[in-house]
């Protein structure tokens, strides 16, 4: 097999212990030389990915499964981490039929950014930072592709089911003058919302758009199902189990009970599923989790099902529910022509660090940083990818890959030509896939905030700000797991083949790397794109 692959889980130890490469010689990649570094340009931007055909002429086109976890941490999965206090044995065994990256990337450390580069193929930082708020506009710009609109235009019937957090038109249906917070009478709630899914690519939408923002209340296609008639109160729900509520206030249906959500996703998934079975034509279903994503709500029977408090027993149901939806793909007999993908919009929510400390199990494990922050614990998600008689199981490949690569990967797979003015941070991944090619990029820039950005560049991290977190660190978690505080250091270099937990800064050690890597952002940013591709532009 060409692919370069091993299985992390069996050689190299997992946080809170500390990880030295000394301690496991077969896990250390070796550093690259500064002739590499003198020719990085030239490799970044010159050197386009090998083409690979689209897909093969003696089978249809298959099926798409995106399935898309909310605030999950690398650590969470226990094919990713043997001290995981959480059992997840659907998303073990969906690693061991396809391929597992342990290098894969969000575009952000929050929600909303990294859903629009997903659906992009461009990075967010080129277009906006922050999030959607309640009654927020669409992010997309008119005309923009998207991938379900590639793949509807290739065939696809597509239907994006849970949260879309990417904004909607609701100016088009107020009835009041704008104010910061709006109730039921301020909507005509009849009309249809314009500017959502179904103007983006997806032939059906279902969901509440947002779990935790107004209204509160069942969105199908573009429509209510219900007209919100009171004001939100979660005095009126069950109690909360873990965390807080975090719900803006707004709108709501008097009957709104937010334990139903994933389950209700989760029915219409199935049933979306099964009602493609008989259908000429191939679909794409864009499953997008509102959990574990805070309010942490797990159904009573996902109760003590973890060693991880509610929050465990949250990914447990999010992992039954995975399991739920594969379940539906065999009863279809579409599972063998289905490409399944799973991965999470950003790392896990500050409440990790009292989970850490009172279940020791931390979610972002091996890594630093949680959801919001740019060390590697914010961005670096779970990304599992199987595509029978295409992938060989059980592989493990530590290629490092992004969420901005799954446009140009299926604009390959069913043989869709890019445009120019598309996609354009999109690498191909389908050669990874295939077992013809061990990576298709070097490089990766994300962000949260406007002002801070970092960038991987093979196994260098440099994080360019006097820290690489958003969220508030509790200190007492550094010390426990012997992490230094702020040197007050300009930016911060780490070695990850080396200090996977980004302890060490070594940016003072090398100069010359740090000036390179801050040159890469700067020239990346500049020139509009990163996409193989577009290198001759």
């Amino acid at each position: 097999m060409s692919q370069q692959c091993h299985e992390i889980t069996n050689t190299r130890p997992q946080y809170p212990p500390r990880l030295e490469a000394a301690d496991n010689p077969s896990c250390r990649m070796a550093l690259h030389s500064f002739i590499v570094f003198s020719t990085w340009l030239s490799m970044l931007i010159l050197s386009p990915a090998k083409n690979v055909a689209a897909a093969d002429t003696d089978t249809s086109p298959p099926n798409i499964l995106l399935l898309y976890a909310d605030d999950l941490g690398f650590g969470d999965l226990s094919c990713q981490n043997p001290r995981s206090a959480i059992p997840t044995p659907h998303l073990d065994r969906l690693a061991a039929e396809g391929i597992r990256f342990t290098d894969g990337h969000s575009s952000s450390g929050i929600c909303t950014p990294s859903r629009y580069a997903l659906l992009t193929g461009r990075h967010h930082w080129r277009d906006f930072h922050g999030i959607v708020n309640a009654f927020g506009e669409s992010v997309f710009k008119p005309g923009q592709l998207t991938m379900p609109a590639m793949l509807r235009h290739e065939g696809y019937r597509t239907a994006c089911i849970g949260k879309w957090h990417l904004g909607w038109d609701w100016q088009a249906i107020r009835l009041s003058e704008p104010k910061k917070r709006y109730g039921p009478a301020d909507f005509d709630w009849s009309r249809p919302i314009p500017d959502g899914p179904l103007a983006h690519g997806f032939d059906h939408y279902f969901g509440d758009s947002v779990i935790n923002f107004p209204p509160y209340a069942w969105i199908e296609d573009d429509k209510l199902v219900a007209p919100p008639d009171t004001i939100m109160d979660t005095g009126l729900w069950k109690p909360i189990k873990e965390g807080n509520w975090e719900c803006r206030p707004g709108p709501m249906v008097s009957d709104w009970d937010p334990y139903q959500v994933l389950p209700t996703l989760a029915r219409k998934g199935v049933e979306y599923i099964e009602s493609q079975a008989e259908a000429d034509e191939p679909f794409f279903l864009y499953f997008a989790f509102p959990c574990p994503h805070a309010p942490i709500i797990p159904n009573d029977g996902f109760d003590g099902k973890s060693q991880a408090g509610p929050y465990g027993d949250f990914v447990v149901q999010t992992d039954h529910v995975v399991g739920q939806l594969l379940a539906a793909l065999e009863r279809s007999g579409v599972a063998d022509n289905t490409i399944v993908v799973f991965t999470a919009d950003n790392g896990p929510e500050r409440y990790a660090y009292r989970r850490d400390e009172r279940f020791n199990h931390w979610s972002a494990a091996p890594f630093r940083g949680l959801k919001r922050d740019i060390y590697e614990g914010g961005h670096h998600v779970p990304f599992l990818v199987r595509w029978p008689d295409v992938i060989e199981p059980g592989r493990v490949s530590d290629a490092l890959v992004s969420q901005v690569d799954l446009m140009a990967t299926f604009a390959s797979v069913v043989g869709h030509p890019l445009p120019q003015d598309a996609a354009h941070d999109s690498h191909d991944m389908s050669p990874i896939l295939r077992g013809r090619s061990d990576s298709v990029r070097n490089h990766h820039i994300h962000n949260t905030r406007s002002e801070s950005y970092a960038i991987r560049f093979e196994d260098w991290l440099l994080v360019d700000d006097k820290s690489g977190y958003v969220s508030r660190v509790e200190k007492s978690w550094l010390r426990r797991h012997d992490y230094p505080e702020d040197d007050d250091a300009a930016f911060e270099l780490y070695d990850l083949a080396n200090d996977p937990g980004q302890r060490h800064n070594v940016a003072s050690m090398h100069p010359d790397v740090v000036k390179r890597l801050k040159a890469m952002i700067q020239a990346i940013r500049d020139q509009g794109h990163s996409a193989p591709r577009l290198a001759d532009d």
